[in-house]
This record gives structure tokens, sequence and C-alpha cells, in this order.
């Protein structure tokens, strides 16, 4: 009986099976190295900023904030408050400082909606720099995050639901029928699916966070356009990793959307408070565009959205176009002669 019952643990422990748990070890270091790496000490780095000043004060006043410790600002002089208020509203810049010469009390302009804890942020830093000059800021926000969306995060949340949908959905295709489709027309299934499951979960994701809970003023069917497009980009994504690798593709799925996409894609920290190598990734990634675009359609009117649709569609049209190559290319293979293909 211990002999039996010894080789058949030793016939479970394959290599493959070592492969993929020495995989999934792998995966869970770099989540967290990923996360606290990216979270545990968020800093303010050259935040796009505008400075309104008499002529006199401004070129004065923008070196003396070029000039902080650590770089915190990248200002820039704006002719006068209504374009400082333009460029937050298009997303050009993430705050602006309205010197008022008459008295000691500025303007701080910043907008919530992108972000509360980058302008909490603002707030403090250039409180400490007025102090120094015995003169106080009166914070204005410009673009709100709703009362409903504790420190505007519901976008995000919504993105990272939308996501954990799209490659699940891919994955539990591949646990039931298969990692690799078998022919073009399997795969073309697939992807029929996956935009089904898009149509649906973003529309459902819209209502959520729109009607049912209040947490996101906007317009619930362009959240459910984009929701849409973010399912299905992931899920498209997902399925072409299965196409090239296998169950293995689930795994750098998970890699790219949860522990690269997540905590780089601005949602506990905008992306001027994350290192440098976050900060550069997220726009790239489907949680990070999705995110930024997301934001924009609630508190921005839409506005600089083309780049995150753009990366969005990509990784769609990506996803469509590999997961096709591969299915025609294995069944090619399973075609030709002494081919012994490849198991499912």
């Amino acid at each position: 009986m211990k002999q039996s019952t010894l080789s058949e643990v030793k016939s479970a422990v394959t290599p493959r099976a070592t492969l993929l748990v020495i995989g999934v070890v792998a995966l869970q270091l770099l989540f967290v190295v990923s996360y606290v790496g990216a979270l545990h000490e968020p800093k303010l780095k050259d935040v796009a900023f505008g400075v309104v000043a008499p002529p006199s004060a401004v070129e004065q006043t923008v070196q003396r904030l070029d000039e902080l410790p650590g770089s915190p600002l990248d200002p820039r002089a704006l002719p006068d408050e209504a374009a400082a208020r333009k460029q937050i509203e298009n997303r050009d810049i993430d705050g602006a400082l309205v010197v008022r010469p008459g008295g000691t009390t500025d303007t701080l302009l910043v907008a919530s909606g992108g972000g509360r804890t980058l302008s909490v942020a603002l707030d403090s830093l250039t409180g400490d720099v007025l102090g120094a000059q015995g003169r106080t800021a009166r914070l204005v926000d410009v673009a709100p995050a709703s009362t409903h969306d504790f420190n505007g995060l519901s976008s995000f949340y919504l993105v990272v639901g939308l996501c954990v949908g799209g490659y699940l959905c891919a994955s539990i295709l591949a646990i039931s029928t298969g990692a690799r489709p078998a022919n073009p027309t399997r795969a073309a299934t697939r992807l029929g699916t996956m935009v089904l499951v898009a149509l649906a979960g973003g529309l459902g994701g819209a209502i959520i966070v729109g009607p049912v809970l209040g947490a996101l003023p906007g317009s619930v069917w362009a959240l459910w356009g984009l929701g849409a497009l973010i399912v299905f980009a992931v899920g498209a994504a997902t399925l072409a990793l299965q196409g090239l690798f296998g169950v293995i593709g689930i795994g750098l799925a998970i890699l790219l959307i949860v522990i690269m996409g997540n905590p780089s894609a601005g949602g506990a920290f905008p992306a001027p408070m994350l290192p440098p190598f976050w900060e550069a990734i997220g726009p790239a990634l489907p949680p990070g565009a999705g995110t930024w675009a997301a934001r924009s359609i609630t508190y921005f009117d839409g506005n600089s959205m083309t780049s995150s649709l753009l990366v969005l569609s990509a990784w769609a049209v990506a996803g469509v176009v590999i997961t096709m190559l591969a299915a025609v290319l294995r069944q090619r293979r399973a075609t030709e002669p002494n081919s012994p293909g490849d198991a499912s």
C-alpha cells in the first residue's frame, strides 16, 4: 500500500507540474514586488503645474517652484486663470497656482476627479512653499470628485473589475475547451464569445457605478462603450497569449494585467506620484489606459481620451490577430504529414 501511494505521488509531481508551481511562486513574489514597489512611498515628481502671476513675478515664481528639492513640480507660466482652468479641464496640467499680488492669499487650482491624493499632495506642498513666504492659498477644485466616489477611486475599481472579467472569461474558455483552439473556427468562436461577454460586462459595470450606486456621474453610454472595449481588449489579449503559450498564457496575462497593470494604473496614486518605471508602463497597459479614460468620461467631459482609447484598441486588435494566426498555424501543423499535433 505504501509503495502504491509513493508511486502515485511521484507520478503526480511531473516536470510540467513542477514548472507550473514554480511559475505560481514567481508570480506571487512579483505581485509583492510590483505592488509594494509602486505604492510604498508615493512622491510628487515632475507634476505638470501652471503658474499665473504678474509679469514681474511670474519668471521668479516658476524658477522657485522648479528648483524645489526632489523636483516635485514641472511648472510652466500661463497667461491667466481662465487658461489654467482650461488646461486642467483638458488634463494638460494637474494643478495651477494663481498669485494674487494685492494680498497674501493666492489660489490653488486642482482637480480631485483625477485623483484626490494628488490634489491633497499639491495642497500640502503649495502650503509649505507659500507658508515660508508668509502667504497662504485658497483651494479651488476645478473638477471635483463625486461625494460618493471616495478618493476618486471608483473609476479604478470599475476598470479592475472589467479587466478581471476579461481574463477570467478567456481563462475559463481555455480550461473548459483547451488552452489552444484547434482551428480558426474555434478561435473565432472564442473571440465571438468575448464580444458578448464584453457587451454584457461593460453595460453591467456602467449601470452599477452609475444609476445603482451613484458613484460615477459620467455618461452611462460612454462608460458602457469604454467598459466593453476594456473587457474585450483584455480577453482577446489573454486568448492570444494562450494561443501562443498554452495554459502558461493565463499566467502571463495575470503578470501583465494584474501584477504590472494594476499598481501602475494611477488608481490609488496618480501617475505623477508613482516611481518612474510604473509611471512609464501604466499608460500602455489596459488598467492604466482604462482608468484614465474612465476619469476623463466622468469628470473631464471626455477630454484627453484619444491616446487611452488607441492603447485599448491596439490590445484588442493585436489579441484578435494573434489569436487567429496562432489557430491557423496550429491547424497547418496538425494537417502536415507525420505531424504529432499539439494537445489542447
